[in-house]
């Protein structure tokens, strides 16, 4: 609560002196931070103290400081500013509404997810995932995923972080504290050290970066929660146990305007993220096999320090725009290597696998009992095949879109199999991830079989050599063993008092 005087002009003012400054950290995300403040308690108008009065209210100006201190501190040591992306993600997740679910909500979704595993169980021999059914809000859908998502990002908002710490070093003055000597406006009176007196200026900049990742993924993570229908819309697994979740509100929200009734909508959903959960479950090697492409696409970032350099020497940081594209653009020079290129290339084509064996195992379950199984099963096609918002905004945040963008090709890939092979011969491509298919097999799903067949005849002939050269290795020891043997009697040496030595001849005694 402020102690400010009642001025509505001094007011929009102040307010006005500090949305000046925050553009240079934050940019179009200002009205968020400042909606942040004003939830919990701050009156943002008195930062920047009474127009021609000097100093701020200090006890005000404390509490403030506090909070950006916090901003600054905490869990913004790491890479992504947890609370701050919490926070954001909260706010986004309701902007637009996020009513409490009824009972009845609850129950139908839940009945859907049931029903879809009975489905499931007619058409492929994974079993259920095993845990619970959730009916979820949008906010506790960000609660249960947000995690996840601070992860991903976290190697590349590491090393974009260091990158950036390590050209402005030279660059920004020694003390930070003194908000003048950074030539931000509306901070004149700020008293020295207000923010941190004798904080590593490269520090300073690490914990500036942490906060802007944390507001992206906050704002991404919140966006997400209003489009997604379940936990595993992004093809990437996001839960830590395994389970099945629906939001009912947004499942609402998409089925409106559709041809195709509500209760029909929801069970197609459900047999989608039910065979999703099935396949994450089961195949153990999967989600690690996901995660540990992103973060080997991570590990391998480069970014053009000489490039960061000229750019950061040009910013002006009075001036809130450039500012704001050095810390939050895509103007860092990341530069894809061709190992990255490679790793983009197999985690492109695991998205795409994921996403068509689900499509064919959720269109084959749906078939006999929903007669729109087709025109949805397109509609979903295409809504993952264009992706959103959110979808860009990680892209920007990571470099990597997960989008299965050969989905269609994979689906049709799955569905020779299927014809081929039958349900096992389709689920046993997720036997081990050295067996996955490849580009080849996306880009021609009808020589799947004869391509797998002549890698069993190669590698039955390798097979075959390694025996060969392993039984001549064992018949060449057995050789070398039986040529050395000696029998007893020629084994005594010249001298040897051995029986063979003492051995009397007839006449001997008689000579």
């Amino acid at each position: 609560m402020s102690n400010l005087p009642d001025d509505p002009e001094g007011a929009e003012e102040r307010e006005r002196m500090l949305r000046s400054m925050l553009e240079g950290f934050f940019g179009e995300r200002t009205d968020e931070v400042l909606e942040q403040m004003r939830a919990q308690g701050i009156d943002p108008a008195a930062l920047a103290g009474i127009p021609g009065a000097g100093a701020p209210d200090p006890a005000t100006m404390q509490h403030v400081l506090a909070q950006v201190q916090r901003l600054l501190s905490a869990s913004g040591d790491g890479p992504v500013n947890t609370d701050v992306a919490h926070d954001i993600a909260r706010q986004v997740a309701v902007a637009e509404g996020d009513p409490s679910l009824t009972g009845g909500q609850a129950k139908a979704a839940t009945d859907a997810l049931g029903v879809a595993e009975l489905w499931l169980d007619a058409v492929t021999d994974l079993p259920p995932a095993g845990g619970r059914t959730h009916a979820w809000s949008r906010s506790e859908w960000v609660e249960a995923t947000l995690p996840a998502w601070n992860r991903l990002v976290a190697p590349v908002a590491t090393s974009v972080a260091d990158a950036l710490a390590t050209v402005l070093r030279d660059q920004l003055p020694d003390d930070l504290g003194d908000a003048g000597a950074l030539g931000m406006p509306g901070l004149g009176g700020l008293p020295p050290g207000a923010l941190g007196g004798g904080l590593d200026p490269a520090q300073m900049m690490r914990r500036l970066g942490s906060a802007v990742f944390g507001m992206q993924v906050g704002q991404a993570a919140g966006t997400l929660s209003r489009e997604v229908f379940g936990s595993t819309d992004v093809g990437v697994p996001l839960l830590s146990e395994p389970a099945t979740v629906l939001l009912p509100t947004n499942v609402a929200s998409f089925a409106d305007g559709l041809d195709a009734p509500l209760e029909e909508v929801r069970l197609f959903l459900a047999l989608r993220e039910a065979a999703h959960a099935r396949l994450f479950t089961h195949v153990p090697w999967l989600a690690a096999h996901l995660h540990g492409l992103v973060e080997q696409y991570a590990r391998g970032i480069t970014i053009d320090l000489d490039v960061l350099e000229q750019q950061v020497r040009d910013i002006d940081p009075s001036d809130p725009e450039a500012l704001r594209g050095a810390l939050t653009g895509g103007v860092f020079g990341l530069q894809h290597t061709p190992e990255q290129e490679a790793t983009l290339l197999r985690l492109e084509t695991a998205l795409a696998l994921v996403e068509g064996w689900v499509t064919e195992v959720a269109a084959t379950a749906a078939l006999p009992h929903l007669p729109h199984t087709y025109p949805l099963r397109e509609m979903i096609r295409r809504r993952r095949a264009a992706g959103g918002p959110a979808e860009h905004t990680f892209a920007t945040l990571v470099g990597l879109e997960l989008r299965p963008r050969r989905s269609r090709d994979a689906t049709a890939l799955f569905a020779h199999v299927l014809a081929e092979g039958g349900p096992q011969a389709r689920d046993a491509v997720w036997d081990h991830p050295d067996l996955l298919p490849g580009t080849a097999d996306l880009d021609d799903p009808s020589g799947y079989f004869s391509r797998r067949a002549a890698q069993a005849d190669e590698q039955s002939d390798l097979d075959a050599a390694l025996a060969q050269i392993f039984d001549a290795a064992e018949s060449g020891t057995d050789d070398a063993g039986t040529s050395g043997d000696t029998s007893p009697e020629d084994a005594a040496e010249p001298g040897d008092t051995s029986e063979r030595g003492d051995e009397k001849k007839p006449g001997d005694d008689v000579r």
